[in-house]
């Protein structure tokens, strides 16, 4: 298949790959322990909960063959006759071209660590300086080089390349050029160089669904649902307790419930002691409708031997349905076949919307049926084009169907779906594939394409290109029946992974020094992260050993990153409560370093040890006070575990600059205890409390126990039951206050681990007289646990990584898709797909700018597969336009006071007429808990001048003193940026 064009699309890179490697295998080994295993005993180890299993192998994610975003990226050659920039500038006019003198090579340099599975290249037009033989070598520091990962020699023609490498984590990639490849000249050149991601990531299986023709569940529960159900320990297998079992082959179908843009499958074996029914020779096929089903997509055999998870990729495939077939068992033990999961790679349907189309066709039939080409762009699978045959003879081929879209657009495929399966005449054989801006200039994409001679949908993908018209040139009838074409349906598939205003969009990732583990936002708008007393790792030391935390602020105005090692305190603050005191000060409690307080001050940039807690305590929450003080519950996962024998329950305690901590006997955590299902005492039970400071320096706790309660500092602390949220606990759920007293709640999950996630959504209000009402809204569109929620300057609310099935250190049923909430409709709406999963130890924080900081995930040691020493920012649809371009963006041009007391007036103006206003107080991250971030609603009054005066609610315990960031929203709900804002006196 000759491909053209100057990007890859990610179903083309997935295409290619999977043409050139066939089967990828997938390999990930964990580490000691068992996080799934509750302890027992109070002696226990409680740290040895959190750390990843060894010998337990299981799928890890998924990453994207597409290419990657370069913003950032540098592109060198000191010698270059023209610059070697041009290979990343996304103009095809412009190139890179080297200086006289084989071999020459070009670095790119992308500024952060990615996984690297190829790349592809673009000649310059013309035929001089075209690359010939090449290598490829890697490097994380630009200047120790790899041995070649890949050699070769491409062809000497205008097409792009593609060179695939096994899957490898660098920074650097240089490509040298060994020779011209027609010997022509003695310099080298290229237009474009796009680096090639992994796989497609694996889908989210919310609301799937799975058939088998056969299931054990008589003497073992193995049940097909096992195979999609996030738990490795359970598994799917056939049914063995008959006699006879069931002979092979045995097939398990996939119902999305859905249709995706399909271009694999991931398999994992059972992963007990038994091997019975490891599945040996496979095929593997895909369906839009369960019914007529594609030829074979995909055949091979997976390992005899291996327990891990092994990967295949296939063409890209639009389809609902996707069936494994195992044809034979593994060690030839019997007639059986089993799984512990199975995942389907790819993407969400890039099908374009066919509204205003129009197609027509230089033959049609009409005289002895209706066979207009409109029909091929219709929506009825039983109509469809067809070619003229009447009069005879019939019109010979080639025929064209040419498709009129309703705008030029970023374009990346098609998918044709052939004529009812009652007649196979006409069925396309083989095609080209042509795309036009102007219908005048026509650019082949595809030049020798071949369709099966099946009744199954169709699919092509190409480099995404911009066009408004497309042609579908049959040169040939599939079964060589007749000079005929039809076509039943015929759709135009979307640049996948292309920006698009409704679902926003996601920067390329900028990388850490560390795993962000714990995010703070600085008044400067600048983000404080750390991770703990290593980068990629925490330790189950005792709190004494390791005393220091590495620490890396983000700059995202000009996108740098510092380190820096914090030993000022001797803390090792990993797993903390963090809260941000009125005068901007970050305050981190406990953790690794179960007692210790820290304090950052931004003003100083230095680190202040603090008084010490009154008990130990890590997986605590902490919230900040409208007084000013600082209240902290829970926290067994470090020091004593509370409810074992000897420990009582770790009650609240709270924090004043004057006098430090001060226990609160009355302030009781066994009401707020979830029914967790590990059982050493409070280990899991007393984790991550969602926390809301109110008035009267009361505290709402709200979960993620169902069972709510309110919390006093007053005196020694009180309890007093809020009511039942409703549904289950939801542990490494979220919450956030969108707007004064109205906080919605999301997912998590029954238990801490190894527990199937919610996709359950709630709004609680706290009524004027602090009762508190809860109702269910609608769900979101996957289930999810240790997620991250961020409240929009609009209200809205962005929900953004997770899993399906909560396992720490794990990315196996991770969610790429972003979520959006509405508080009008209560509704959720997805958004653009995130590159890096972002699960367990993940953080997301609002900037000034009105975008989402969502980072990190992991810190499970050297090499594991789950760390993300990166981050991403997500541009949410208010900040587009229809066409993706950046939205024209109000402006606050002046402020009377950048300090406000509660209860004080504020004038502003702006560049223009804007509609609303509202405050959100800057926020704090970690392990999906963030008690600083809270959204308010002002409604500005309008003076003759035209400037709008706001007033800052007067209770302290709404308005919680502190640095809030100020927005205000045009009448299309486009925020401006920030202004900071100190609010208290």
């Amino acid at each position: 298949m000759h491909l053209r064009g100057h990007h890859w699309s990610r179903a083309a890179a997935t295409a290619v790959l999977c043409v050139l490697t066939g089967t990828a295998v997938v390999l990930h080994q964990q580490h000691s322990g068992s996080a799934g295993a509750p302890a027992t005993g109070a002696a226990a180890d409680p740290h040895l909960g959190h750390i990843m299993p060894e010998a337990e192998a299981v799928p890890v994610a998924v990453t994207t063959a597409a290419p990657l975003p370069r913003s950032g990226w540098t592109a060198t050659d000191a010698s270059a006759q023209s610059p070697a920039s041009n290979v990343l500038d996304n103009d095809p006019d412009s190139s890179w071209k080297s200086a006289a003198g084989l071999p020459r090579t070009i670095t790119i340099d992308t500024h952060n660590r990615i996984a690297l599975s190829g790349l592809t290249y673009r000649p310059s037009d013309g035929a001089n300086g075209r690359i010939g033989q090449y290598s490829v070598q890697i490097s994380d520091n630009g200047t120790t080089w790899s041995a070649n990962v890949a050699t070769g020699t491409f062809a000497d023609d205008e097409l792009v390349k593609t060179i695939t490498v096994n899957t490898v984590v660098t920074r650097f990639v240089r490509l040298t050029a060994i020779s011209e490849a027609g010997g022509r000249v003695n310099w080298v050149s290229a237009a474009e160089i796009n680096l090639l991601g992994g796989t497609d990531p694996a889908l989210p299986r919310t609301g799937w669904t799975v058939a088998a023709d056969s299931q054990e569940t008589a003497k073992q529960p193995a049940a097909a649902i096992n195979a999609i159900d996030g738990n490795t320990k359970s598994f799917w297998h056939s049914a063995w307790s008959s006699n006879p079992p069931k002979p092979l082959p045995h097939w398990i179908t996939i119902d999305m419930h859905k249709v995706n843009l399909v271009s694999g499958l991931s398999y994992l074996p059972r992963q007990d002691t038994s091997p019975n029914g490891m599945i040996g020779k496979y095929r593997v096929e895909t369906s839009f409708n369960n019914t007529i089903w594609s030829p074979v997509v995909a055949t091979g055999a997976f390992s005899t031997t291996k327990r891990t998870a092994q990967s295949v990729t296939f063409a890209p495939q639009i389809a609902r349905y996707v069936r494994l077939t195992a044809l034979s068992e593994a060690g030839n033990r019997g007639p059986w076949s089993s799984a512990a999961e199975i995942n389907v790679l790819g993407r969400t349907d890039p099908t374009l919307s066919r509204t205003g189309w129009w197609a027509a066709a230089d033959s049609q039939e009409t005289k002895s049926a209706d066979g207009r080409a409109a029909l091929a762009i219709d929506g009825n699978y039983s109509t469809f084009f067809h070619s003229q045959y009447n009069p005879a003879p019939a019109k010979p081929l080639p025929h064209t169907l040419h498709v009129t879209m309703d705008k030029v657009q970023a374009v990346g495929g098609v998918s044709v779906l052939p004529r009812p399966s009652a007649s196979k005449n006409g069925r396309i054989g083989n095609y080209k594939i042509a795309t036009s801006v102007d219908g005048t200039h026509w650019t082949y994409q595809i030049t020798d394409g071949k369709f099966a001679d099946s009744a199954a949908l169709q699919t092509v993908v190409f480099p995404p290109v911009d066009a408004k018209y497309v042609r579908l040139i049959a040169t040939s009838e599939a079964g060589n029946r007749g000079p005929w074409t039809s076509v039943a349906e015929f759709n135009v598939l979307g640049a996948s992974g292309s920006v698009s205003p409704k679902r926003g969009s996601w920067s390329a990732p900028v990388g850490f020094p560390l795993v962000p583990v714990a995010a703070a936002l600085l008044p400067n708008g600048k983000v404080l992260t750390w991770s703990a007393y290593k980068t990629d790792a925490f330790s189950n030391a005792d709190p004494g050993v390791h005393v220091l935390t590495m620490t890396a602020t983000y700059d995202p105005a000009t996108g740098v990153v510092t380190q820096r090692e914090v030993t000022e305190t001797g803390h090792d603050m990993f797993c903390p409560g963090i809260s941000v005191l009125p005068d901007g000060r970050v305050v981190v409690t406990g953790g690794n370093t179960n007692k210790k307080t820290s304090i950052y001050d931004p003003a100083t940039d230095a680190w202040t040890a603090g008084a010490d807690m009154t008990v130990g305590r890590g997986y605590q929450s902490s919230v900040t006070l409208g007084n000013g003080e600082i209240f902290t519950i829970g926290g067994s996962w470090s020091g004593p575990v509370g409810g074992t024998d000897g420990v009582g329950h770790k009650g609240g305690e709270v924090w004043s600059a004057d006098s430090g901590w001060r226990a609160l006997p009355g302030a009781d955590v066994a009401p707020m205890l979830t029914a967790d299902a590990n059982q050493l005492g409070d280990y899991r039970k007393d984790n991550h409390a969602w926390l809301f400071a109110w008035s009267g320096n009361k505290v709402l706790q709200a979960g993620p126990s169902k069972k709510m309660n309110w919390y006093s500092v007053d005196g020694d602390g009180s309890t007093e039951s809020a009511g039942n949220r409703g549904g289950d606990d939801a542990m490494n759920g979220s919450a956030v206050m969108y707007d004064t007293g109205k906080i919605l709640t999301l997912g998590g999950s029954p238990s801490y681990e190894q527990s199937e996630a919610t996709a359950d959504a709630r709004v609680l209000t706290i009524n004027a007289d602090n009762t508190v009402t809860s109702r269910q809204v609608g769900s979101m569109a996957n289930t999810r646990s240790f997620q991250n929620s961020v409240v929009l300057p609009d209200g809205k609310v962005l929900v953004m990584g997770g899993e399906n099935f909560a396992v720490p250190f794990s990315d196996n049923t991770a969610v790429l898709n972003a979520e959006l909430w509405d508080p009008v409709s209560e509704q959720f709406t997805t958004m653009a797909s995130m590159a890096v999963p972002r699960t367990y130890h993940s953080v997301a924080l609002l900037l000034p700018d009105g975008r989402v900081l969502s980072a990190g995930g992991g810190l499970c040691g050297t090499g594991c597969a789950t760390n993300h020493f990166d981050g991403q920012t997500f541009t949410p649809p208010y900040l587009l336009n229809e066409d993706g371009t950046a939205a024209s963006r109000p402006s606050i041009t002046s402020i009377s006071d950048s300090a406000v007391a509660n209860g004080g007036k504020v004038t502003i103006t702006t560049d223009r007429a804007v509609t609303a206003f509202s405050i959100i107080r800057m926020g704090t991250a970690t392990h999906t808990v963030d008690t600083d971030q809270r959204r308010l609603s002002l409604a500005p009054s309008t003076g003759n001048d035209g400037a709008y005066t706001l007033t800052i609610p007067a209770d302290s315990g709404v308005a919680i003193p502190g640095y809030w960031m100020l927005f205000a929203l045009d009448a299309k709900g486009v925020p401006s940026v920030a202004k900071i804002i100190h609010v208290g006196s």
